[in-house]
């Protein structure tokens, strides 16, 4: 059976790298830095992504997908976790429920979305340190709207394009 760690220094640092781990996972998505998702998932990784509307079982099944869904250089997508609750094991397995907020422009079909959610997370440590072994949200709520209907919409920046203004 498994104990919940005491809050020592010690502690804090663990704390601090699961941190990390999950902000990396977040700056990755939004740069399309898919591939480099094999840094912070484990090979055996799960994800269960919009209240298990896509759910895969696997780090090569979750970089496919996102790949496919956010590759395109006309999907721009801001991914902001905060308000962290973490709770490290004695056998070098933590969970982690984070607070998203996001905002996704979809160019390619002129469509916003904005959105919050909950993160439920599961890590490990592993000789090369913290690893997501599952990760996955549930939608506090989302909302899309068409670009055409904000007068004076205009995308002044895009960094997959060199686009800027």
């Amino acid at each position: 059976m498994t104990s919940l760690l005491p809050v020592t220094p010690d502690l804090l640092v663990e704390l601090e790298l699961i941190k990390r781990c999950k902000y990396a996972y977040l700056r990755l998505v939004d740069q399309h830095r898919f591939d480099e998702l094999v840094d912070v998932l484990t090979e055996d990784c799960t994800a269960s992504y919009s209240d298990g509307k896509y759910a895969f079982d696997d780090r090569a099944g979750i970089i496919a997908f996102l790949h496919e869904s956010m590759g395109s250089v006309e999907f721009l997508s801001s991914h902001a976790c905060h308000q962290p609750e973490i709770d490290v094991f004695d056998d070098g397995t933590a969970t982690g429920t984070w607070k998203l907020e996001d905002q996704v422009i979809v160019g390619d079909f002129s469509v916003n979305l904005r959105g919050a959610a909950f993160y439920e997370d599961r890590y490990v440590k592993t000789e090369a340190g913290w690893r997501i072994s599952h990760t996955g949200y549930s939608r506090t709520f989302e909302e899309m709207y068409p670009q055409a209907g904000v007068a004076g919409l205009e995308l002044h920046a895009n960094g997959f394009t060199g686009l800027r203004k």
